[in-house]
Order: structure tokens, then C-alpha cells, then sequence
């Protein structure tokens, strides 16, 4: 059994960014854990591309990729959102803990995912990747789009929580963005999606990137 392998070093390195964006959560600097949600999601992606161009996946690998992205994907982001409604005066105490049922629906999610061979070509409930990219955009909207910031609210956050702890373990088949031919017609949704998600990118910068995630949904919604 090959441990140390290309990718499962980059998947380590994925479990390493979500440690270090904790402690940055505890440091106070929320930007830096944004940051590193940012790398990690880099290194979730190169880890499977490595382990299929090398043709080294294996079982552990995909254990492993779980488990880094438990920390990375969902204890750090659900530290991130304790920390957005522990400072709020409204929500603040044990409110705020209720950020913490986003790391166990995680959880349950990638448990969900490792025995589920349904979602070889598609998802079946919203990708962990995906709710990290959402709360990682939160720290950085609201230091560089402050006009945004007014909807970043701790009953929006709250809400926020709820759904996509639900979302996460749903029986929601959501498209993969994979190709299987470059063909218009087999791949209409991923390239809609593509093109309007990069405009958005465009117009809306950071702000964009839950509107991608709920765009994400919502077309997965109307391809069912």
C-alpha cells in the first residue's frame, strides 16, 4: 500500500490549510482563513487530477481526501461562521454554536459520499467544496465590498446554516462539472452555468460567489 504518493501529499496538504485557516480563525485573521479555503479547495481539485494523470488513485486516497476535507471544508468553515455571530451582539453566546451543526452535516455528507456509488457522474446533495467557497467569500466581501456586507446579516447567516446543513445530506442530484465530449448539446447545462457564473464573476466579484452556489443549485433544480 503506497502512502506517500503525489497526490496524497496534496491531500495532506488540503488537511494542513484547513489546521492552519483554524488558527487563523482563532488569531483573528479572518482573511488569511478565507485564504486558506481558497488553497485548499486548489489542492482538493489537483489531488484527483494527480491520482488519475498518474494513475496512483487508490482506496486510501479517497479515505484521506474525506478526511481533509472534514477540517478544510467543514470544521474551519464552521469556525469562520461562529465567529461571524459570536461578535454580533444579537447572536451572541449560545446562538453562535449553532455554527457548529455545518461541520457535522459536513461530516455526514463525506461519510454520505464515500459509500454512495451513485454520484460517480453527478452529486447527490450539495458538495462540501461548494458551502466552503460560500463562507469563505464572507470575510472577504466584507472587507472589500463593504456596500455587499449589509446582507451578510446573523439572521441571514443563521438561515444560511439551516438550509445548507439540510442541502449538504439531501437527496438532491445536483451535475457535476465533468466532461464526458465537448459537445453543446450534451453539456448545455455546465456551459450555461460556466458562461453566466463567469459574468457574475465579473459584475460581482466576490459577491458572486454565493449567487454562483445558489445559480448551482437552482439549474440542477430545473435539470431534475
Amino acid at each position: 500500500m503506497k502512502l506517500f504518493t503525489i497526490p496524497n501529499f496534496m491531500t495532506l496538504g488540503n488537511l494542513l490549510c484547513g489546521c492552519l485557516g483554524i488558527l487563523s480563525v482563532f488569531e483573528g485573521n479572518m482573511i488569511l482563513a478565507s485564504t486558506f479555503i481558497g488553497i485548499a479547495l486548489l489542492l482538493d481539485f489537483g489531488d484527483g487530477f494527480a491520482a488519475r494523470l498518474l494513475n496512483s488513485a487508490s482506496p486510501i486516497g479517497k479515505e484521506l481526501d474525506s478526511l481533509a476535507d472534514v477540517v478544510s471544508f467543514g470544521v474551519l468553515p464552521s469556525f469562520i461562521l461562529f465567529n461571524e455571530l459570536i461578535n454580533n451582539e444579537l447572536t451572541n453566546g449560545r446562538v453562535s454554536y449553532i455554527a457548529f451543526v455545518m461541520a457535522l452535516f459536513s461530516a455526514l455528507r463525506l461519510a454520505k459520499f464515500n459509500v454512495d456509488t451513485r454520484q460517480s457522474d453527478s452529486f447527490i446533495g450539495v458538495p462540501t467544496p461548494a458551502n466552503a467557497m460560500v463562507v469563505a467569500a464572507l470575510p472577504l466581501i466584507q472587507m472589500y465590498q463593504p456596500t455587499y456586507a449589509a446582507f451578510i446579516t446573523p439572521w441571514v447567516i443563521l438561515i444560511y446554516i439551516v438550509v445548507m446543513s439540510y442541502l449538504l445530506i439531501s437527496e438532491l442530484p445536483l451535475f457535476a462539472l465533468k466532461f464526458k465530449s465537448y459537445a453543446w448539446s450534451a453539456n448545455r447545462y455546465v456551459y450555461s452555468f460556466l458562461i453566466v457564473s463567469v459574468v457574475l464573476l465579473i459584475s460581482f466579484q466576490y459577491f458572486a460567489v454565493p449567487l454562483i452556489i445558489l445559480l448551482y443549485v437552482g439549474m440542477s433544480l430545473v435539470r431534475r
